[in-house]
């Protein structure tokens, strides 16, 4: 369908997540109902339980929460689930979009069983590796799960590795309904000149989740025994505790800081000596992105999904392919003080401003999102 035919209609678009405060699907949610907005769609952006947004939402963009608020007690889960039902179904009969899409797992099972009853076209989308997500459901759940996604308009994956993880589970094994949109470099501001650190540093980014894997950043970091370089890492999460006591119980609280969120990431990725991703599991690393498209010398570890397919071994990143903490400190020792691999590894990385420019995959997303609305 010729996307400047549909845009002659006002589009009616719902954007569908648990909710709003988090890591990269969240960026690329917001990021999607921004562009649709300034595209003259009327969308509506819906979190399932309320928390702050971590990404600025463009003014145009209808802000609904379905709950502020989750109790432990059975009787109050119950009462959340009738409301996430009853509140979704009436918006959905309120506003009748003309699509909704839908990012992680559970916003993609309210979000089909809503729309099936309401004859809404729906989209999911599987921002991680199955294995942690609908591969780990009951019997039950699962199928009730692939009758959804197999209904759906689309099941957006953003890594063949989440896509052939799915199929290998039986239950999803017909879809022929997904498709691969990887994650677009983000617009940053022009790096600044001015330093943010006294010092060289290695750069860590992200949330502090076990699933992150930053506590095996810090132990490569404390076996490679960098002495002129310290380990700064961005980002809040419920593991910050944790790795607080792993970095003094290391002696290393002089060498490696935990700075929280900050606004200004490219000037991190910009005078960072390297990049170190060191994930447990992923679904395609935002973070990795965003510290090649600014030349980032950059390591990650080989883990499920997306590294492998982002970084061309040896080329234009590293990767660890034992995804050992051995492995990552050896890496982190050859690599910090060789300035020529460096300089290649940031020249062949800024390629990825091409193949993952917002304009490609916002020109992706619109093309599947508007074929079906």
């Amino acid at each position: 369908m010729n996307t400047n035919v549909v845009m002659q209609k006002k589009q009616k678009l719902f954007f569908v997540i648990s909710s709003l405060n988090g890591g990269g699907a969240q960026r690329v949610l917001i990021s999607l109902a921004n562009h649709f907005a300034q595209l003259k769609c009327e969308v509506v952006v819906i979190a399932l339980n309320y928390e702050e947004p971590s990404y600025a939402i463009d003014k145009r963009v209808e802000v609904v929460y379905l709950l502020n608020e989750r109790r432990p007690q059975l009787w109050h889960r119950a009462y959340c689930m009738f409301q996430t039902f009853f509140k979704l179904t009436s918006l959905l009969h309120k506003k009748k979009p003309d699509c909704a899409v839908a990012f992680i797992t559970s916003a993609n099972l309210w979000t089909g069983i809503t729309c099936s009853l309401a004859g809404v076209p729906f989209i999911v989308s599987e921002r991680t590796s199955p294995n942690r997500t609908v591969n780990q459901f009951n019997f039950l759940l699962k199928r009730i799960a692939a009758i959804l996604y197999k209904k759906s308009s689309a099941v957006v994956v953003s890594a063949k590795g989440v896509e052939d993880c799915m199929l290998e589970n039986n239950a999803f094994k017909n879809l022929t309904n997904i498709s691969r949109i990887t994650n677009a470099v983000p617009v940053f501001k022009t790096p600044s000149d001015t330093r943010v650190h006294n010092r060289r540093f290695i750069l860590g980014v992200g949330r502090l989740a076990f699933v992150k894997g930053f506590d095996q950043l810090i132990e490569a970091y404390h076996l490679a025994g960098v002495r002129d370089a310290d380990l700064l890492i961005v980002g809040d999460g419920e593991e910050r505790d944790n790795l607080v006591v792993q970095i003094a119980s290391l002696g290393l609280s002089d060498r490696v800081k935990l700075l929280g969120s900050k606004p200004n990431l490219q000037d991190y990725y910009s005078q960072a000596e390297i990049f170190v991703l060191p994930s447990r599991n992923e679904g395609y690393p935002n973070a990795l992105v965003e510290a090649m498209s600014l030349g980032c010398p950059s390591i990650a570890m080989d883990c499920e999904f997306g590294p492998s397919e982002i970084i061309d071994d040896g080329r234009n990143g590293l990767l660890v392919k034992d995804n050992t903490v051995i492995g990552l400190s050896e890496m982190i020792s050859t690599l910090i003080d060789d300035p020529a691999l460096k300089a290649n590894l940031s020249k062949e990385a800024g390629y990825i401003n091409y193949t993952n420019s917002a304009d490609r995959i916002f020109k992706k997303w619109e093309n599947l999102i508007l074929k079906h609305a």
